[in-house]
Order: structure tokens, then C-alpha cells, then sequence
């Protein structure tokens, strides 16, 4: 399988490079038809690619071919390198009923060509009919097998009721029924053990055993990390999806503001580590994943709001103060009075954002926007 893995990234490889050699006014770059019939001439004069599967180097020109639609599409990012050891794996088509079969209870296997049955803990059912499957090696070492089928939505509650979600960095979703999520990261041991192997990863010397171990040990951490953040958004979209028939979230663009400030050599950033720290705080809270997930299971029930002043505005009486956010976690605003927590507040804006487009959709009155005026001095209690 490991052999799978480096035709597909090589093939893959060579469609990059293909790609990037065009420039304006040279011949159009190979497409899917041109390259697997290149493929099928290296084939025959190279013994150690035709020793592997033609499904898989075939398939990962495919995969290639769909990467560059979606790029020219506007909904991905230009397909590039793929290095060894990230993002390890092939995929398999044409796969007919007997290639998969149930051992017992826990344990399935599948038939994987040039390899023979493999088997794999069967955690799911897995779909009739199905047509393909894709198996991956993450850096941990973990293989996974994943078939392909699009589950079903999950139905509205039809109760009528929406919700409001602000995500952030020390609360990764904040509810606007007043209830605060975070995604859980690694244990303080787990954290310590970490550094300690990061130290330890910048004494050793490249290319060493020692520092292969090394690496091992912290991807087995990264990846323990990664497991208990997509069992959170699992669970919480599902939660969502099935409790709410309007859910709400900010329009974030969140490529943009994971972007790096290092800046250039002529035109250097400022306060570069505090953003690199930020970027890795939104990365880990798991902020578009929560989104993309959200959109499976409830389509056409998910709205997103331009996040101007949610941050800023009272959702008790609408007045836009960038001084009534105290903290934090913090809001009191300086006209009525209103306080409470700041990241509640937000999703409470969110949620009123989501209500008056509704308003809008049903050709009724618009909803006022945010009140933008001086604050009025009240009496607080001490």
C-alpha cells in the first residue's frame, strides 16, 4: 500500500509540473485523456511503475483533473505538491459487492488490488451499492478506508427556533442560548510532552533515526489532537443540525485571517509571533470545518451574516460601541446598561442578523440596522 501511495503522489507529481510549465501563449497543458495515455507509454518503459495498479496512477490523475475544475471553479485553491509522508493515499474505483465483506461485529476486510484482503475495524455500516473507496495513511502511521457514499441530511425539528453560533479562539462556538463550547485540545501532560518533544526535535540531526522517532512520537500527539477536535464538530453539528431549523454563523473568510504576517524581505511584518499564535488558535478551534460540517447535514438551513459590528453591537438595545466590549469575555453596554458575556452577545446579534433576513426573503419590513449614536449615561447599580 505504501507503493500505491508513491505512484499516486508521483504520478500526481508530474501533473503539477505539467500544469506549471504552461505559460501565455504556449500549447494548453495536458488534460485527463492526453496524460493517461502518457501514463500508459511510461507504463511500458518503466518496470517499477507498471508493477503497480493502473486503477490507482489512472485514479490520481482523475483526482488531479477534478482539483483543477474546482480551481477554475473559484471553490478551491490551485491543486500543488504533494511530499511524502502528508497526505498519504490512493483511491480505488470500480469496486463490486463480493470486494467487501463482514467478518464480524468489528472487523471488516476489503480487497485492495495487487495487496490482497486487507482488513479494517468496521466502525460504520458501510453503504449497497458501493462504487469506490479511498485509503490514507496519516503521520501518525494510521491506514483508514473510507467508502464513498453522501449520507442523508439531518431532517428540521420544524419547532421554528434558531440559533445564533460566534466562533472564537478561547471559546471555539459561543450559542446565543448562552452556552459556551471549546473544542477539547490536548491534556496539560499531553501539552508538556509536547514541547518537550518539539525541544527535542530541534536537537536532532537531520536525516537521523533519532529524529524520525522523534517526529513519530509527535504526530501520534498532533493526530490524538485532530481526533478529539473532529469528534467535537462532529457531535455539535449533529447536535445543531438536529435541535435547530435556523442556524446562523458569521460570513468569515477565514483564509484570509490564517494568512501569514512574516511579510517580505523588503517589506517585513510587525508582531509576527502574536499572529502566527492567533492563526493556530483559529486553526485548532476548528472554525470552517464546524461550518462545512454544519452545511452537510442542515442545507439550505444555514445562514451566514457579514460579522461587521456583532462583536460591537448590544443586542438588547442595538447601539454599536467599540468600548462596551470591558474583556475578553466581558460586554456591558455604556446607553442601557446591558451586560453579560461578550461572546454570547455576539451570537445574539447573529442570530437577530439571521431573523431580518428572513424578514426580507418574505418581502416584509426590513429590519433596522445597527444603532450608531453617542452613549447615553445611565445609573448602574454598584
Amino acid at each position: 500500500m505504501l507503493e500505491h501511495c508513491g505512484h499516486a503522489r508521483f504520478v500526481w507529481n508530474l501533473a503539477v509540473e505539467q500544469h506549471q510549465h504552461w505559460k501565455p501563449g504556449r500549447k494548453s497543458a495536458p488534460g485527463f485523456a492526453e496524460q493517461c495515455r502518457q501514463l500508459t507509454e511510461a507504463r511500458a518503459e518503466f518496470d517499477w511503475l507498471r508493477a503497480g495498479s493502473i486503477i490507482v496512477q489512472q485514479q490520481a490523475l482523475k483526482d488531479f483533473a477534478q482539483a483543477m475544475a474546482n480551481f477554475f471553479n473559484g471553490t478551491h485553491r490551485r491543486p500543488t505538491w504533494r511530499k511524502a509522508g502528508r497526505g498519504e493515499g490512493f483511491r480505488i474505483v470500480a469496486v463490486k459487492p463480493a470486494d467487501v465483506r463482514r467478518l464480524s461485529r468489528n472487523v471488516g476486510e476489503v480487497k485492495v488490488p495487487k495487496v490482497g484482503w486487507v482488513r479494517f475495524r468496521w466502525s460504520r455500516a458501510v453503504p449497497e451499492g458501493v462504487k469506490s473507496y479511498r485509503i490514507t495513511r496519516d503521520r501518525a502511521g494510521r491506514w483508514h478506508v473510507a467508502f464513498a457514499a453522501a449520507p442523508a441530511p439531518i431532517g428540521a425539528p420544524g419547532t421554528g427556533e434558531s440559533v445564533g453560533v460566534d466562533r472564537g479562539v478561547a471559546v471555539s462556538a459561543a450559542l446565543s442560548t448562552g452556552e459556551l463550547l471549546s473544542v477539547p485540545g490536548l491534556r496539560e501532560t499531553e501539552a508538556v510532552r509536547l514541547a518537550r518533544l518539539q525541544r527535542k526535535l530541534a536537537r536532532a540531526q537531520r536525516g537521523s533515526n533519532r529524529r524520525a522517532k522523534v517526529k513519530a512520537a509527535i504526530a501520534k500527539l498532533k493526530a490524538r489532537e485532530a481526533d478529539r477536535r473532529k469528534d467535537w464538530i462532529e457531535k455539535t453539528s449533529t447536535r445543531l443540525a438536529s435541535q435547530f431549523d435556523v442556524i446562523a454563523v458569521e460570513d468569515l473568510n477565514i483564509p484570509a485571517m490564517t494568512r501569514s504576517a512574516k511579510g517580505t524581505m523588503d517589506a517585513p511584518g510587525r508582531s509576527v509571533r502574536a499572529k502566527a499564535g492567533l492563526n493556530r488558535g483559529i486553526l485548532a478551534a476548528g472554525w470552517g470545518r464546524l461550518v462545512e460540517r454544519l452545511e452537510h447535514k442542515a442545507p439550505g438551513r444555514i445562514v451566514k451574516i457579514n460579522p461587521r459590528f456583532t462583536s460591537q453591537r448590544c443586542s438588547a438595545c442595538g447601539t454599536v460601541d467599540r468600548q462596551a466590549r470591558e474583556s475578553q469575555m466581558r460586554f456591558r453596554c455604556r446607553s442601557c446598561g446591558y451586560a453579560g458575556n461578550a461572546d454570547v452577545n455576539a451570537a445574539r446579534n447573529i442570530r437577530m442578523a439571521a431573523a431580518g433576513h428572513a424578514v426580507d426573503a418574505r418581502g416584509g419590513d426590513r429590519v433596522a440596522g445597527p444603532v450608531n449614536r453617542e452613549p447615553q449615561p445611565v445609573l448602574l447599580p454598584a
